[in-house]
Order: C-alpha cells, then structure tokens, then sequence
C-alpha cells in the first residue's frame, strides 16, 4: 500500500485546524483525506465507509474525541482502527485515560508538520510499502 492509498479521517471543530491537516497531509503524500467537524459525523462516516486512521481532537461538540474513540473501540467492525488524537489536552490524568482506552498515538497542540509526519510514519509505517 502506498500513502496515496492510505484513507484519513479528520475530526477536530476548527476549520483552521482542519485546513491545516489536510494542507500537510497532501503535502506528505497523504492524499485520501476526509474531515468531519464534531464526533458524530465522524462515526457516522466511520460506518458507511473504509478508514485506515483517524485523526481527532479532544475537545468538540455532539460527541467529543475520548467518546468517538471509545464508540470505535466498542465496534467490532472499527476496533482495530488507528486511532491519533491531537488535542491541547496535555494533563497526565487525560494522557492516560486515553491510552486505556486504547488510543494508538498522541499529540499535543500546538503541532507542526514534521511533528506529523513523525507520528503518522511511525503508526502507518506497517501498512505503508517504500
């Protein structure tokens, strides 16, 4: 699988934030990228189509990134899901909560590109060939 072929997910409710991701996600290769703006859509798109990662924030409206994570994690069809939060959350207590519930990788904000890059390699890295 190339990265082209590497469908993402973003969920975080700023537009800024979103248009940033995708800026970079298509600048690295990462050209199969879909956004959502709050939990609910998200899962909702989770279910009618095929994801290989997600990218979430933490803090969001309807359904917050914790709660989407743990609605994956529950799915039989998603749990196995890559799942990235990248929130301004950065309390050891909510670090860890995250982890238990089964989180795949963790960044805080502010982020910036090579930060990313780094994170995504390292948890695509088995799915990506070359």
């Amino acid at each position: 699988m190339q990265k082209k072929d590497i469908k993402i997910l973003i969920v975080d409710d700023m537009p800024m934030i979103r248009g940033f991701l995708l800026g970079v996600l298509k600048k690295i290769g990462y050209i199969n990228v879909v956004s959502s703006d709050n939990g609910m859509d998200a899962y909702t798109k989770l279910k009618l189509d095929t994801f290989d990662l997600v990218i979430s924030d933490w803090n969001m409206p309807m359904l917050d990134g914790l709660g989407l994570l743990r609605k994956i994690r529950g799915n039989e069809k998603l749990n196995n899901l890559l799942f990235l939060m990248m929130t301004a959350e950065s309390d050891k207590e909510k670090v860890t909560e995250a982890i238990k519930e089964g989180i795949n990788g963790y960044i805080v904000k502010p982020v910036n590109a090579q930060i990313l890059e780094k994170n995504l390699h390292a948890l695509l890295k088995n799915k990506i060939n070359g």
